[in-house]
């Protein structure tokens, strides 16, 4: 965010601009029964995007945020609205924070599309329905409905004022794999949200699909939707490649997705796989030399390369991260060294993400299965210091095995930040010397994880 001198400046060089000229958005307004903090805006298919602007005491705020063309995720505390912003827009938000939802009005210059939008969101809102209700529909009535919310959409879109042709070509495009989404999606929550495991979707329910190409930059860059298809779509491919290949899927996904003609399509499908992959690949080496080899984007390139280094410290082989005088729930502290002479089976969790009971069941089997091995099972818990209390009492109740630390200071331990551990559950495997066998294990539940057992001769 730019400091108050700044917007001055900003205002003054906007009134001497061009509207082609002008590289920033002014974004302000008012909020009425303000009940303080800031206003965050988020860029879709960007976690690592975050601004904020700070809201003052009267309920007023004004910034300038130098940020592309294109929609974002505006949000003060748990409401939230899409807008759509661009370079020499002065956007104007006001709100009542007691009644979101039926004051929040767009104004200013090109706010006609997030008014569009916000339409748009309340909208589709009440024509979804509550609870996921839709799912529950049979095949036909559920097409039906998807169909309804489509074309409801597509007239709201044409009835908007002030909105250029190429935007609603664009977002009637996007309505349409919006569509094709919920088709695509319609098997696997119908079977959960109807209770119907073994349901399956008639013959053609998704021959809709079979028009679309995978290949239109343009849509991949506007619609998420569109984005989502083409990553499964490829997503498939490459599963194939893998399995016909015998080669690693992530980098049976940078192979497919490399022949791309499409640069930016390209460039950013294989950097969010890589991204990502990094965190649990068995191959780091090999997956970030064919990231290099396919990634023709500078930035790209050396973020992968800065995160290829970090992840290199916790690749196989190498001398794990190690934590000292943990609290340990049977009393007294516990080091890793404490452990050496074994090889170490590490569960990260917390009371407050949920311990998944089907994972922490099979844990109790790989306990008792492994008694008198070379393995030692330990959870390691990143609650706070302050929840001591609570973390004693889940272990307690659900009688979970192994051994039972509290981190020394929950998710900002050096063990779980050497790590880069960033969300529970986490499964690490550390060989009897101290060194990593797997810093992103398969779950306990796994057959891969007996395997691997089978294979170290535990």
């Amino acid at each position: 965010m730019k400091k108050i001198w700044l917007l001055i400046a900003a205002v003054t060089i906007l009134s001497c601009k061009s509207d082609k000229e002008a590289d920033f958005t002014i974004i302000s307004g008012e909020i009425t029964n303000n009940r303080g903090g800031e206003i965050t805006f988020r860029k879709p298919n960007n976690l690592e995007f975050n601004e904020t602007i700070q809201v003052s005491k009267d309920g007023k705020f004004l910034d300038t945020l130098f940020i592309e063309t294109g929609n974002y995720t505006f949000q003060y505390g748990r409401n939230r609205a899409e807008i759509f912003v661009t370079p020499g827009s002065n956007l104007i938000i006001n709100f009542n924070a007691d009644d979101f939802d039926n004051t929040l009005v767009f104004s200013g210059k090109g706010s006609e599309i997030s008014n569009y939008l916000f339409g748009k969101q309340k909208t589709e809102k009440n024509l979804l329905g509550e609870n996921n209700e839709i799912y529950k529909l049979d095949e036909a009535p559920y097409v039906s409905k998807v169909k309804e919310i489509k074309s409801t959409l597509e007239k709201l879109v044409s009835d908007s004022k002030g909105i250029d042709d190429d935007f609603k070509a664009k977002e009637k495009r996007n309505l349409n794999y919006t569509y094709l989404t919920r088709l695509n999606n319609y098997q696997i929550f119908h079977s959960h949200y109807a209770q119907k495991p073994d349901f399956k979707t008639s013959e053609g329910f998704l021959k809709e699909l079979e028009a679309v190409t995978y290949d239109n930059e343009e849509d991949f860059l506007f619609s998420p939707d569109y984005r989502t298809l083409v990553t499964n779509h490829y997503r498939k491919e490459a599963g194939n490649l893998s399995r016909e290949k015998q080669i690693d899927s992530d980098i049976a996904f940078i192979q497919v997705v490399g022949a791309l003609e499409k640069p930016t399509m390209k460039n950013d499908l294989i950097y969010e796989r890589v991204k990502y992959a990094f965190t649990y690949s068995e191959d780091l080496e090999g997956l970030y030399k064919q990231f290099m080899a396919s990634s023709t984007n500078e930035a790209h390139k050396k973020e992968i390369t800065e995160s290829y280094n970090k992840f290199k410290t916790v690749a196989k082989g190498q001398p794990s991260p190690k934590f000292k005088n943990y609290e340990n729930y049977a009393g007294g502290k516990t080091s890793l060294d404490d452990l050496k002479g074994n090889y170490v089976f590490i569960n990260v969790w917390a009371t407050w993400s949920s311990p998944n009971p089907r994972e922490m069941n099979f844990l109790k089997e790989l306990e008792t299965q492994y008694k008198g091995k070379k393995i030692k099972f330990v959870s390691i818990s990143v609650d706070r210091a302050a929840d001591i209390d609570k973390w004693k009492s889940v272990i307690a109740e659900n009688k979970f095995a192994g051994i039972h630390l509290l981190a020394d200071k929950d998710m900002e331990s050096s063990f779980i930040q050497e790590y880069f551990i960033k969300m529970t559950p986490r499964y690490i495997l550390i060989d009897p010397a101290g060194n990593i066998v797997n810093s992103n294990a398969p779950r306990p539940s796994s057959s891969k994880l007996k395997r691997t057992f089978s294979e170290l001769n535990i």
